[in-house]
């Protein structure tokens, strides 16, 4: 039979458990609501801006001219993947879903015979990752946005993938990150960032757009490339704001199930308990009876 005081520990500390994650959950909830507004702030300006630049791009490939960034380099052997996941835990299966995703991409592409090179933003991803492919990490970042995520910050994660663009250490780069859809949703999303992707129906409206004659001063080259490493930043910026989005709304959500476990198991255990007790307290009437008519 269960110890009564045993029993009365753990439902005081279930208790107190319920009480850290319903304040957890309040707090992501409160979070939650400001970052869903920045990522939908983001959204219409980096899709305004991934179309007019992939009209521009659809002109500019017809005469084989056109920035590195929009071209590449002429290879596809060479694949960096950029892997934004959170920096603390407590979310569900947030960062475990990016982590798989990350594997499979890395174990498709290394069984093509592609070199792959990882950049990792977030604490928790780059732990995951490391435990198989240590070797493969060749730069990681820490409490990004910690107090407030600002422009600024995706501004360094792509200054240093620009560099390493300049400096021929990939051919393509490609982004994996939680898009926020609701609380309860989040899609793992894979986004080719280097070369620069043109969108069919930015290319089909362009070619629907053919009689129309536009004039650009500078000419659609020098618009790429002043425009293309600013979009790089601005696509970065979007996937940051949405995996902060989708952390927030992860964690609620674990936290919500958390809290109504803890409660369920309050109850189970208080049930335990009155039971117990009212077993112990029908054993020691029984012994009084029993020694009452001994006497």
């Amino acid at each position: 039979m269960p110890n009564l005081k045993d029993l009365k520990n753990r439902i005081s500390s279930v208790q107190s458990t319920r009480k850290i994650t319903s304040a957890m959950k309040m707090v992501a909830a409160s979070k939650l609501r400001r970052a869903q507004e920045q990522a939908e702030a983001s959204g219409p300006y980096a899709e305004r801006m991934g179309r007019m630049l992939s009209s521009l791009a659809a002109n500019v490939q017809d005469s084989g001219n056109g920035p590195k960034l929009m071209t590449g380099t002429g290879a596809d052997k060479v694949h960096l993947l950029v892997v934004i996941s959170s920096d603390r835990g407590l979310c569900g299966a947030f960062n475990g879903s990016i982590v798989r995703e990350a594997k499979r991409q890395i174990v498709r592409l290394q069984g093509e015979g592609k070199t792959v090179k990882l950049l990792t933003v977030g604490r928790k991803g780059r732990d995951q990752l490391r435990r198989e492919f240590a070797s493969l990490i060749v730069e990681s970042y820490e409490d990004v946005g910690r107090r407030r995520l600002g422009f600024s910050d995706a501004d360094m994660v792509a200054t240093k993938v620009l560099a390493m663009f300049d400096a021929g250490e990939f051919d393509v780069c490609s982004v994996i990150f939680n898009k926020f859809k609701s609380a309860i949703s989040q899609i793992v999303t894979v986004q080719q960032l280097i070369p620069f992707a043109v969108a069919t129906e930015a290319a089909e409206a362009a070619g629907a757009d053919a009689k129309a004659m536009y004039e650009f001063e500078p000419d659609e080259e020098q618009i790429l490339a002043e425009l293309l490493p600013r979009n790089l930043s601005i696509q970065i910026y979007r996937a940051l704001l949405e995996s902060a989005a989708s952390e927030q709304g992860a964690r609620m959500t674990a936290m919500d199930n958390a809290t109504r476990n803890a409660g369920d198991m309050i109850n189970k255990l208080t049930i335990t308990y009155n039971r117990t007790r009212q077993a112990y307290i029908t054993k020691e009437l029984i012994e009084i009876i029993s020694g009452a008519e001994a006497l």
